[in-house]
């Protein structure tokens, strides 16, 4: 089969055009023949242009595929294409910001690195960092009008001091020159003054400074030596007693023990008190009748009496 020359021409300029485009494609970094998942995320506005590079860190991994308005909800919605070796999260974040001084702008995924990994197709939430053009604009409005005030303010001022001061005769010069002189004079007497406080007094001034030099040597030494005392082990210890302490005070608010069941317990104090008057009664009959306990071995068998109120007062 014999193929025309019209139809092998054709072939060639068909397939210098493609290779343009792939050469072209590869100079700007993207490969024709590459795969790419899809994702969206959407803005209140525009300021993107189709093939903006979508970046993680400073590179870029994509490109904004297609930019479309929503009639309905009135965002600008954003699809953009990243290489489907990166895998970040759905709850990450899709930032519109400004790559120099002349606008350019594009996307930055924000990796959350929650775990919940985003699929092609999912919608990601968007956020805008202001630019440095923009920032600087507002910061310099501002400085604008505070430098208006600021003008405006001292204009009044030396309007006023010009009103204060202004006397074009001859008296008035002179005396605004005598007041000058008055008060140059006044400064070097106080000048003066100062010198002579300060000579008079310099073996104090010198005798307060060697103190002061001294106390701030001896200051150090003490803070070496507390350095050295091992404070952390001494406030440790103390800790430990102090919880030893609420433990034993836990322990006898809770009725536990010999002092917790004395300072809880009202029967044992009343058994105690009873055994104390009981011990009292013993004392006083021995006191009284010392007979009945030297003859113990005796048959003979002294009945005991009661001690009269007043024998116990005495006693």
């Amino acid at each position: 089969m014999k193929i025309s020359r019209e139809i092998k021409v054709a072939i060639l300029v068909l397939s210098g055009i493609a290779l343009f485009i792939y050469l072209f494609s590869f100079l700007q970094g993207e490969n024709l023949f590459s795969k790419t998942n899809v994702y969206y995320t959407v803005f209140d506005y525009n300021s993107l242009s189709e093939s903006s590079p979508v970046t993680v860190k400073g590179n870029k991994i994509g490109k904004i595929e297609a930019i479309k308005y929503d009639f309905e909800t009135g965002k600008t919605r954003v699809s953009f294409s990243v290489d489907p070796q990166l895998k970040f999260s759905k709850n990450s974040k899709i930032r519109l910001y400004q790559t120099g001084l002349m606008g350019g702008n594009a996307l930055a995924i924000i990796d959350s690195n929650d775990g919940t990994v985003a699929e092609p197709g999912d919608y990601i939430e968007s956020e805008i960092k202001p630019g440095l053009v923009t920032t600087l604009e507002e910061d310099f409005s501002e400085i604008s009008s505070d430098l208006g005030v600021t003008l405006r303010t001292t204009d009044t001022l030396m309007t006023n001091l010009n009103a204060l001061v202004v006397d074009d005769t001859d008296a008035g010069l002179k005396r605004t020159i005598a007041e000058l002189n008055s008060t140059l004079a006044s400064f070097k007497n106080l000048s003066f003054s100062v010198q002579k406080v300060i000579k008079e007094n310099d073996e104090k001034i010198a005798s307060v400074l060697t103190n002061f030099d001294k106390v701030s040597a001896d200051l150090g030494v003490v803070t070496e030596e507390m350095k050295g005392a091992n404070l952390g082990a001494t406030v440790e210890e103390l800790n430990k007693s102090l919880k030893t302490f609420q433990s034993v005070l836990a322990s006898v608010n809770n009725s536990e023990g010999t002092i917790g069941k004395l300072l809880k317990d009202d029967a044992l104090y009343n058994n105690l008190d009873n055994a104390s008057k009981e011990l009292q009664l013993l004392l006083l009959d021995i006191k009284l009748h010392p007979a009945r306990y030297r003859r113990i071995l005796s048959k003979k068998e002294i009945p005991y009496k009661e001690p009269t109120q007043e024998q116990i007062n005495n006693n």
